[in-house]
């Protein structure tokens, strides 16, 4: 019982060492710039406000020597009552920059943060099939939500900090010298040993850092595929609670040790930051106060002098606590950049060419040609990242891998109905899937009216092509936003006629709510055949010239599957279909049959004529079409269920 996935979850796998110990990439820091340099003009505002509080930091020790020295001292109430006035209007006047300041560094690290997550987005949905096949639903989430935030703190914080203590350092320092330069050299004498600590303690940081994001996008993971319903109910079907809360507590045990050691690291950096301070404040102390004695220093110029070290302590604890705050934050920024760098594998071409029907709106069916095209899946080095898998396998060598379809040729008729069926596996998925372009052939081309679909633009692709998939996938949000999301600007009579269509409408106005019933997680308050129906009710009001169904009514009963395909064959009508067959009813309306086999076409015609070769297309409709035929009830066997295919 020690085994398994549990005890994965305490320590990086081997796979995941490479992951968490990885170093920064070079460049990054330069990657950043472009996205900050778009808010120049509140970079502008930052600089000079921070510059102006950094001046009142180094001018007010100055004034508090002229108070004692040329106000107290010799007893001229004139100039303690001035200089008190001007202390009075600076802290006023850096109060005042001290706000501009914080609302500068708020746009800039912001507005770098919603750049980066805005792109980041964008990015993640031009990715392809393949990737999201691949990578954890929660890693993604970690991404988008946990590295951009420590990327905002970052930036918000260190962009502020940086230019302040630099300049705060630099102006102390100077007034300092001014003052006594035997006590300035003697107190920078042990502060580059400040310095030392950060860079090997950022080190261990990154790792620990590196390491606990992976942990968060993996209990994310955890908690995204157990809290959604499909998850919960196969937890509890499989009475396993126990053991998931089991596996969760040693990830989360695993990111508390991290954490407790981040602690740690921290707490040791600012214990030797304040040891250092602590033994040049003495030296300070002491070489100040004997020269005072001596009469080499005025009593305000010792006083000052006390007040600017404490005025250099902040700055320079600053920037070498930034070190370390510098090496976490840009694991961050590593993260996103990594996969911002993950190039899709389906991209448009430049000079790509609309559909002219898509163009025009004309709704002109064009045909599908499919020309020697052979395709197998990419490999996960194509795809993906191992930090966005979290679980790794070997994976076979790409020329290793099988081809799904192999030199494959055939044509869907514009306007008429051509069926898919063969064995599961047998590649009639990934025909599917190859025509709105989800992948791209390893080898010949797949046309949509005469154009090959890599030269067309995949806005029109898109609204050319029409899919309704066998698992029907609805938001969590109303029916109305589900179908909406086919037409934004369909009217209330255009959903209810496309509900009608698709023999669902009867369901939706009985609910309280009507078409704004929200559905649930993945539409689970429906039942499967109702999520179908409106899967059905989108692709009508859509109404592509080219329609995709991959198994779409499976789910359906007898009857309502009998109305849908009335309702089908009328809207429909005049489009190119390419439908995988799972009823009898399907395969007889059909213009044209393919028999799919181990990726290639083995027969072709009517149903008719196929029967009548009493070959591969006649052992199927025996085996799973014929009882349907004989009774009128659907038959489930091993040649029509669902597969990968």
């Amino acid at each position: 019982m020690m085994g398994g996935p549990a005890l994965g979850l305490m320590r990086p796998r081997l796979d995941e060492e490479g992951v968490t110990r990885q170093r920064i990439k070079p460049g990054t820091v330069r990657r950043i710039v472009p996205y900050a340099l778009r808010y120049r003009w509140s970079l502008i505002l930052l600089a000079v406000t921070t510059a102006l509080d950094a001046a009142i930091a180094a001018a007010s020790p100055l004034i508090l020597k002229m108070l004692i020295d040329d106000g107290i001292l010799p007893r001229k109430l004139s100039v303690v009552v001035w200089l008190s006035v001007t202390i009075a209007a600076l802290a006023l006047v850096n109060a005042l920059a001290s706000y501009v300041q914080a609302y500068s560094s708020g746009r800039v690290g912001e507005g770098l943060v919603y750049e980066l997550r805005t792109a980041l987005f964008e990015h993640l949905l031009r990715q392809p099939i393949a990737f999201f096949t691949r990578a954890q639903t929660g890693s993604l989430i970690s991404r988008v939500s946990t590295d951009i935030n420590g990327a905002r703190q970052a930036v918000t914080t260190l962009l502020s900090q940086a230019v302040s203590a630099a300049l705060t350092l630099v102006l102390v320092i100077s007034a300092m010298f001014y003052l006594s330069w035997q006590i300035t050299l003697a107190s920078l004498v042990l502060f580059p040993l400040l310095l030392l600590p950060g860079r090997m303690i950022g080190r261990a940081l990154q790792r620990l850092t590196r390491e606990g994001m992976q942990i968060d996008a993996r209990m994310g993971s955890m908690a995204d595929e157990r809290f959604n319903v499909s998850g919960a109910m196969l937890v509890k079907l499989y009475g396993r609670p126990a053991e998931e809360a089991a596996q969760f507590a040693k990830a989360a045990a695993r990111r508390r040790d991290l954490t407790i050691a981040e602690s740690v690291y921290a707490r040791m950096f600012f214990i030797g930051i304040t040891v250092l301070t602590s033994l040049t404040t003495a030296l300070v102390y002491g070489l100040g106060g004997s020269l005072a004695i001596d009469g080499v220093l005025e009593l305000g110029t010792l006083v000052a002098m006390l007040t600017l070290l404490l005025r250099l302590y902040s700055p320079v604890s600053q920037l070498a606590s930034m070190q370390v705050e510098v090496m976490t934050a840009l694991v961050s920024f590593d993260r996103v950049f990594e996969v911002m760098d993950l190039k899709p594998l389906i991209e448009e071409r430049p000079g790509a060419v609309p559909l002219p029907a898509a163009e025009s709106g004309a709704p002109a069916a064009p045909d599908i040609e499919f020309s020697g095209v052979s395709f197998r899946y990419p490999s996960a080095a194509d795809v993906s990242l191992a930090s966005l898998e979290a679980i790794s396998v070997p994976q076979p060598e790409r020329a290793d891998e099988a081809w799904i379809l192999d030199d494959l040729n055939f044509v869907a008729p514009a306007g008429k109905l051509t069926a898919l069926v063969g064995p599961s596996g047998a590649g009639k998925t990934t025909i599917t899937q190859l025509v709105p372009r989800m992948y791209d052939p390893d080898a010949g081309a797949v046309r949509v009216g005469g154009h090959d679909i890599r030269d067309l633009t995949l806005e029109s692709l898109r609204d050319t092509v029409g899919v309704v998939t066998q698992d029907a996938h609805l938001f969590h949000d109303t029916i109305r936003a589900n179908l909406l999301y086919a037409r934004p600007e369909a009217t209330e009579q255009d959903l209810v006629e496309a509900c009608m269509s698709a023999r669902i409408w009867d369901t939706i106005s009985s609910l309280s709510q009507g078409l704004d019933t929200v559905v649930g997680d993945r539409g689970y308050r429906l039942s499967g055949g109702e999520k179908q129906r409106i899967a059905l009710a989108r692709l009508l009001l859509k109404s592509p010239p080219v329609v995709v169904l991959d198994e779409a009514t499976a789910h359906l009963d007898s009857e309502s599957e009998a109305a849908i395909q009335r309702a089908l064959k009328a809207a429909l009508a005049d489009r190119t279909s390419l439908v995988i067959a799972h009823r009898l009813s399907t395969i007889r309306d059909a213009d044209q049959i393919l028999v799919v086999e181990a990726g290639r076409i083995r027969e072709r015609g009517t149903h008719e004529e196929l029967l009548a070769l009493n070959g591969l297309y006649a052992e199927l409709y025996r085996t799973q079409f014929a009882l349907q035929e004989n009774t009128g009830e659907e038959v489930g066997s091993a040649a029509g269920a669902p597969g990968p295919a």
